[in-house]
């Protein structure tokens, strides 16, 4: 399986400096800030990082899941909204999800969709993380 790296730098002082957090494929490249953490600043921050790899990881889980089961998948849709706490912690994950699955019933997608969101890749690192779920199959 594939092996994946991504760096960050920081330099100066926690409220005063700056970094840059780069993907190694060189897809993504940003500046982050104390301000862009844990106020409304200019920038990202690694909390919105991890969203976005729980929303993709999450979004290609179940489409394998409803692939495999045999059903065509036209569109997944993923938010990952993550709660940062004093500590400070990550406290939790807020996956918001809707899919364009011709045929399938409301039960058996929400039972995919269940699987996924305690299956995929991302959230099994983030398992200590409490994770909710609120999947909307679209006709």
């Amino acid at each position: 399986m594939a092996i994946r790296a991504s760096s960050a730098e920081w330099k100066g002082s926690l409220k005063e400096g700056s970094g840059i957090m780069r993907l190694a494929s060189g897809a993504y490249e940003g500046a982050y800030t104390f301000s862009s953490r844990f106020e409304e600043g200019k920038g990202t921050n690694p909390e919105e990082l991890i969203g976005a790899a729980h929303a993709g990881c999450f979004s290609m889980f179940l489409s394998a899941l409803l692939s495999g089961a045999g059903y065509e998948v036209r569109r997944i849709h993923t938010t990952a909204t993550v709660h940062l706490r004093a500590g400070p912690t990550i406290a939790l994950i807020e996956l918001k999800t809707e899919a364009e699955v011709p045929g399938i019933g409301e039960a058996a997608f929400f039972e995919q969709a269940e699987a996924a969101k305690k299956n995929c890749p991302v959230s099994k690192a983030l398992a200590s993380v409490e994770t909710t779920l609120d999947a909307r199959l679209l006709s």
